[in-house]
């Protein structure tokens, strides 16, 4: 059963998130949802560094990008096809491209086709096979699982429907690998318990928009203040989570470990702070916002952990911990100075 409004918030998605009302874009680019690729590249080179073949051979490197952002282009056309009469009917989206009659649907069928066909034909002839099922899976995943059949029926369509922006770390493995470590699917699992807290912060934003047309998000079915409970829990859930890249990183996860804890602490405390006034649009921006920064940061964090620095720092780190634990650190490093 659908609840009461209990705050109508009235916002538009550009009110939601201003910057998307800074760059107007053309019909065609519009519809492959251009916003959503940076971050799901990220978490790509995140799969990578994550591999023993990190860093990958520039044309790989390149392949693999170029492949894994055209076959999210070509999920985000697929996406905007099924969904023109919804979109139509709400007031936020009614000016997209395809309700607005700036495009047609034959030519944004075409595109996705040949976006689809251009990502697969880059992956395997540029990467490999396994790359390139992993990336159409994801297509896949996104267009079948979350937006057909989940989005329209369940308040968790997003807790299972993250699969799909969960899918690019595999990627990122398989193209530097040829295979999936633990590793990659670590930051699979770090990414899909991570998608609920962002996306539901979204939601409640836009919750009265989800209701005008009958989509049970969380915020329409339970409310703001048990969304904002699973937002604390799923943000917990996340923190614990990324502290296992400690382990998973094959070097460098002690330097990984001591530059993350701001980030988790960060996200805490503005799922807290939520948890404590669900109504505050303020809030539910600031959340929003900070977990889009905080996914980048964790793929950056994973990045600088590979470099020769990170690896020595981070040895150097454990054998620090080592002496402590031993109860030798005072006099190595009382020797150490008088050196």
């Amino acid at each position: 059963m659908v609840s009461a409004p209990a705050v109508s918030t009235g916002l538009s998605r550009e009110q939601a998130v201003p910057s998307r009302a800074k760059v107007k874009l053309p019909p065609w680019l519009e519809i492959a949802k251009p916003r959503l690729i940076p971050l799901l590249l990220a978490t790509t080179l995140g799969g990578m560094a994550l591999s023993e073949g990190w860093p990958l051979p520039p044309l790989r490197l390149a392949c693999t990008l170029g492949g894994g952002a055209l076959a999210a282009a070509a999920a985000g056309v697929l996406n905007c096809l099924w969904e023109q009469e919804l979109d139509g009917r709400m007031q936020r989206t009614s000016s997209r491209a395809l309700p607005s009659g700036r495009l047609s649907m034959g030519t944004a069928f075409a595109i996705a086709v040949a976006l689809a066909l251009t990502a697969s034909t880059l992956l395997v002839g540029g990467v490999n096979c396994l790359a390139a099922s992993l990336a159409l899976l994801g297509l896949c995943s996104y267009v079948l699982l979350y937006t057909v059949l989940l989005k329209p029926r369940t308040s968790q369509n997003i807790v299972i429907g993250g699969v799909a922006g969960a899918i690019p770390p595999l990627v990122g493995a398989a193209a530097a690998t040829g295979h999936l470590g633990l590793g990659s699917w670590w930051l699979f699992a770090l990414v899909m318990v991570w998608t609920p807290a962002h996306f539901w912060a979204l939601a409640l934003l836009l919750r009265e928009d989800y209701r005008a047309v009958g989509i049970p998000m969380l915020p329409v079915v339970k409310g703001t203040a048990a969304t904002a409970r699973g937002i604390s829990v799923y943000a917990a859930l996340t923190v614990v989570l990324s502290l296992l890249g400690v382990w998973a990183l094959p070097s460098g996860g002690l330097l990984y470990g001591l530059l993350l804890l701001p980030f988790d602490a960060r996200l805490i405390q503005m799922a807290w702070r939520l948890h404590q006034d669900p109504d505050d649009v303020q809030r539910a921006r600031g959340l929003f916002r900070w977990s889009i920064l905080y996914l980048f940061g964790i793929c950056l964090l994973l990045l600088l952990a590979r470099l020769p620095a990170g690896d020595v720092l981070s040895s150097q780190g454990w054998d620090l911990l080592a002496l402590a634990g031993s109860g030798k650190a005072g006099f190595t490093l009382a020797a150490a100075l008088a050196a």
